[in-house]
């Protein structure tokens, strides 16, 4: 093994490896296989398609009917060990109502055998901002407030990867942008952090890479803008602004790359078969036409654009 390899392989804190799981006749992840390493990675879907089951997979509560996940090299199923190094935040209610939110975080902390509870919790509690109501049973708390304690009880022992299952869910604006500023925050320090969502906005504004299930099995993975750009049998669109557009607009016309072309009000759409040709080829005519390119940008390259092509096909 090269050193390059042996880098590359102490890395990667996820590994799926062909793996599918059934249940009876029913095939829920159909011959799977990714790597997630440190950074943020989203995992998408459309309902029923299999994003359950996966992160179930990788936080060892589910056997593979067929492959293997590993967690930072050993198995995941059947390892209690592993829950040293992860966190984890599902998505349904997993919180005791009878406990206030500082002893159901030193209860996670008390399991992870740490050695002062009190002050690991507390320091989660911190982390996401819910000093103020840790002395209040978590039978009280908003939705959005019982995400916060179970992020808090799922790092409170500082794991290297974290799964989160809809983290987002019922929390309001200025808690969301606290959460994602703290995810991004864990990533950048080599935390390897999956979340899935099914709200596109916070996929496409969190994660480096993402990961696309569709009818179970792994539709795309890669940063979205990449596998657009991969989408070749679908073309692209531009939104392009300059001094000139109509002019701009007679001369992309004839040029190759350009499909069709559509003056609205100060822009200039462009349809594009070649992506690579079409950017090299504009400043080109602009320069021939005498004309002042304000703006250049594609127009389709959002996350949504990748997900809805995805899974139409």
């Amino acid at each position: 093994m090269t050193r390059e390899q042996a880098d590359s392989r102490e890395r990667i804190a996820i590994d799926v490896d062909h793996v599918s799981r059934w249940f009876g006749n029913v095939v829920a992840v159909n011959d799977i296989s990714f790597t997630v390493g440190p950074g943020i990675t989203g995992l998408l879907g459309p309902n029923g398609a299999g994003k359950s089951t996966l992160l179930h997979l990788m936080s060892g509560f589910l056997r593979p009917s067929a492959g293997t996940v590993r967690i930072l090299g050993a198995p995941a199923c059947g390892n209690p060990a592993m829950y040293r190094d992860v966190g984890l935040v599902p998505e349904r209610e997993a919180v005791y109502p009878f406990l206030t939110g500082f002893e159901f975080v030193r209860q996670s902390a008390r399991l992870h055998h740490l050695q002062d509870p009190d002050a690991a919790a507390a320091h989660a509690i911190r982390t996401v901002e819910m000093n103020d109501v840790q002395n209040r049973t978590t039978g009280g708390y908003s939705k959005g407030m019982k995400q916060r304690i179970k992020v808090a009880a799922a790092i409170v022992h500082e794991p290297r990867i974290l799964i989160l299952d809809e983290p987002f869910n019922g929390m309001d604006p200025r808690q969301r942008l606290q959460m994602m500023d703290l995810l991004t925050a864990m990533g950048a320090d080599g935390k390897a952090v999956l979340f899935s969502s099914h709200i596109l906005e916070e996929v496409e504004r969190l994660a480096e890479t993402v990961l696309v299930i569709v009818a179970g099995r792994l539709a795309a993975s890669g940063d979205f803008r990449e596998i657009r750009r991969l989408m070749t049998d679908r073309p692209h669109t531009f939104r392009v602004r300059s001094n000139g557009n109509r002019l701009l607009a007679s001369m992309l016309v004839s040029d190759p790359s350009v499909t069709g072309v559509e003056l609205v009000e100060n822009d200039l759409n462009v349809q594009v078969a070649d992506f690579l040709a079409f950017t090299r080829a504009v400043p080109r005519v602009a320069r021939a036409a005498n004309v002042t390119l304000f703006e250049l940008a594609p127009s389709d390259e959002s996350l949504e654009s990748v997900f809805s092509y995805l899974v139409r096909h």
